[in-house]
């Protein structure tokens, strides 16, 4: 079929893209504007792009796919109501195309993207569809010739539920996204029973405080028990994680703190349940090399190191500030300076005592505009509400002349960052500009 993505730039729908011309489908699709991903759809895989959305980009499709993000105003979906072509949006469309497949869902409020790419590695012959790039394969898809597929399975618009989980994998439960279950608690977490009771297999954390509570038949990781001799080492000068699982000898992974070690052990009794041989798994394991924006190195010398880190929830950047503590100690830095932008107003609302929290041990911060994600503005008091901090209020970043710059709305220079360990921290597009490329 010829399927056309409105929105093909989201990290989501651009790995349902991917997947489908895999699948030998020829595709296209539309964003508001142009970027590494759209480009790699265009480059690698033939997609024509649109950029912005028109009308015309649909003329010709026999099926039409679109992201959550995409409203009923779209020049795009008008026009394919208009001409009678299916459209579907992304959570339906998991539906039918992956219905015949060997899903291994993983899902969890933290940790998914990477203990899906850490599953994909120890997995390696099967499809993978992931909400992040993967270092390994430089990609958020990877193909291959059989039904089985490693999917990062999205409980945001409870579309995991649409995903035909032959396995869940599920690292942690704690209310996100409540804007969709209408700050219904109960609605929630049903959601994640709903999850769980579709798959034949299951693997759990059975120590997070909701997925204890349930009965269902499940393999289960108990980490204070399971998980001993955690300890970080520089493999090759980047950091790993140490430690040994059960009786199943000692593992070395990319990453640093106790929650990679649950992440990689999950990904273990996955893969060993699916008949993966142990020594074959441990082996694997080395080969997982991180995903883009997750305690990604992207600037390492001796006296200067620059992270960038996908965390937007207190509980995410938290655990991610631990293990910066601890890697700060191994390079013998003495300052850790963090950059933030915060994501979403209602998630800033909700959560703001446990940001205010999570950046404890940090020596400078620097709070930038919030990315609404398409919210209305809402006023927050973030100078107030970080006073206790060495504040910044900063526009924008950006890297260029080996240091990284804070600017204020103006485009002048507020602070220059060239030593050190210095960290971002957000889901928006400061990606882009602690990199230097916005």
């Amino acid at each position: 079929m010829k399927v056309h993505f409105i929105g093909i730039g989201g990290i989501g729908i651009s790995a349902l893209a991917k997947f489908m011309a895999g699948e030998g489908h020829t595709i296209s699709g539309s964003d508001i504007r142009q970027s590494e991903i759209t480009d790699e759809l265009a480059l690698k895989y033939g997609a024509k792009i649109t950029i912005p959305h028109h009308a015309d980009a649909v003329e010709g499709a026999d099926m039409v796919i679109h992201s959550a993000a995409v409203r009923k105003n779209n020049p795009e979906y008008i026009r394919a109501k208009e001409l009678g072509i299916p459209l579907y949006a992304r959570k339906e469309a998991l539906t039918f195309i992956l219905k015949d497949k060997r899903v291994y869902a993983v899902g969890g409020a933290h940790g998914k993207s990477t203990t899906s790419a850490m599953l994909a590695e120890l997995l390696p012959t099967t499809n993978a569809l992931i909400g992040a790039i993967c270092k390994t394969f430089h990609s958020n898809v990877r193909t291959a010739p059989n039904d089985r597929v490693v999917f990062e399975a999205d409980e945001s618009d409870a579309s995991f539920l649409n995903c035909n989980p032959y396995m869940a994998v599920v690292t942690n439960v704690e209310p996100e996204h409540m804007e969709y279950y209408e700050y219904d608690t109960d609605r929630f977490y049903d959601a994640y029973r709903q999850f769980i009771s579709l798959a034949q297999v299951r693997v759990l954390n059975g120590e997070d405080p909701f997925l204890s509570t349930l009965d269902s038949p499940a393999i289960r990781l108990f980490p204070s028990r399971d998980i001993t001799d955690v300890e970080y080492v520089l493999i090759g000068g980047e950091p790993h994680t140490r430690f040994r699982l059960k009786d199943l000898g000692s593992f070395d992974v990319f990453g640093l703190g106790n929650h990679i070690a649950v992440d990689a052990s999950l990904a273990i009794l996955a893969a060993l349940h699916e008949g993966e041989p142990l020594e074959r798994v441990r082996e694997n394991l080395k080969n997982y090399k991180g995903i883009k924006k997750r305690f990604d190195i992207i600037e390492n010398r001796d006296d200067w190191v620059v992270i960038d880190d996908y965390g937007h929830h207190p509980t995410e950047i938290k655990a991610t500030m631990e293990a910066l503590k601890t890697y700060a100690q191994m390079r013998g830095f003495t300052k850790i300076r963090a950059i933030w932008q915060p994501h979403k107003y209602s998630r800033t609302m909700d959560n703001l005592a446990g940001f205010v929290d999570c950046f404890d041990g940090v020596d400078e911060l620097v709070i930038l505009p919030i990315w609404a994600a398409g919210e209305v503005e809402v006023p927050i008091d973030l100078k107030g509400a970080f006073s206790g901090y060495d504040l910044t209020m900063g526009d924008r970043v950006t890297k260029e002349g080996g240091a990284v710059k804070v600017l204020d709305a103006q485009g002048q220079v507020m602070k220059r960052f060239e030593s050190d360990l210095v960290v971002a921290f957000g889901a928006g597009d400061i990606t882009y500009q602690i990199r230097g490329l916005k």
